[in-house]
């Protein structure tokens, strides 16, 4: 029903994050973030720890990453984290640490690492690209190659990752709905709720094959209430009206039918029933 995103993300200045659902592009919060730090530190000496190189070390930081030396380049960060505490630029990287553990697929700790720096850093300029990371990172939770070779849906997968991407792209929008993360986050919120959507149709689904009516109309009304106006509302009815059907309640099932034909009265659901009189979901 939808097929697996695929995104390149990178932190280093200038660069963009690909999206695999629109053609937009989004750039990531290293330059303002940097920019921030820069004016900062040029006002305030004290803003940066004397007789150290951590510059240099942010610049090492930087061309190991580009190289690939991810785990050479996250030891770094961590070295500049504790020289630099209370700046900007231990802000900085604590965020490209954090991405770089997202792309190492090390979800556990980019996570604690994002939300480590939600909790200590809540005013941060780069609190926006850090509720989007952490987004990210629940979002594409298993969604890479194996994913892709064995044909997983979404709807399919357990939805707690999925449920957690959610609240961090929603405290996004909501918090900073000018932010240059907002649309994105907006698009991936709307694709999530069609996701929780269909998985509720796809455990209702399952619930019916098995003769489980009273759970699968339990379960797909449960859609119903829970999503308006998602592209399985369609298959939720038609579950709702098989399995009133099956149960013998014939008057339930006549009302379903009649809502399935008013809202979508060219819905491929209402075929099935004249196909089909007892009412069978598609085998899909």
């Amino acid at each position: 029903m939808f097929s697996a995103p695929r995104f390149q993300v990178r932190t280093t200045v200038g660069t963009t994050v690909r999206r695999g659902l629109t053609g937009h592009r989004v750039m990531l919060a290293g330059a303002l973030v940097l920019a921030t730090l820069l004016g900062a530190c040029a006002g305030d000496p004290k803003k940066l720890p004397e007789n150290n190189n951590v510059g240099k070390l942010y610049e090492e930081a930087r061309e190991e990453a580009s190289a690939g030396a991810n785990e050479r380049a996250i030891k770094l960060y961590e070295r500049i984290e504790g020289l630099a505490a209370g700046t900007l630029l231990a802000q900085q990287a604590q965020l490209e640490r954090a991405h770089l553990h997202y792309k190492q697929r090390e979800k556990a700790q980019a996570l604690a690492t994002v939300e480590r720096f939600l909790k200590l850093h809540p005013t941060s300029p780069a609190a926006d690209y850090a509720y989007y990371l952490q987004g990210l990172i629940n979002f594409n939770d298993d969604l890479g190659l194996f994913g892709t070779v064995v044909g997983t849906d979404l709807a399919e997968r357990d939805q707690q990752a999925s449920r957690a991407a959610y609240q961090s792209f929603k405290q996004l929008v909501e918090r900073y709905p000018e932010s240059k993360y907002a649309p994105d986050a907006r698009v991936r919120i709307n694709y999530i709720i069609n996701s929780l959507a269909a998985h509720e149709v796809h455990v209702a689904r399952y619930y019916f094959r098995r003769g489980a009516y009273v759970a699968a109309a339990n379960r797909a009304q449960q859609a119903l209430v829970d999503f308006r106006g998602v592209p399985a509302a369609e298959e939720a009815l038609f579950i709702m009206a098989s399995s009133y059907d099956k149960l013998g309640l014939t008057t339930l099932r006549d009302d379903t039918w009649r809502v399935l034909q008013t809202n979508y009265p060219k819905s491929a659901w209402l075929a099935q029933r004249q196909d089909t009189p007892g009412g069978q979901v598609a085998n899909r």
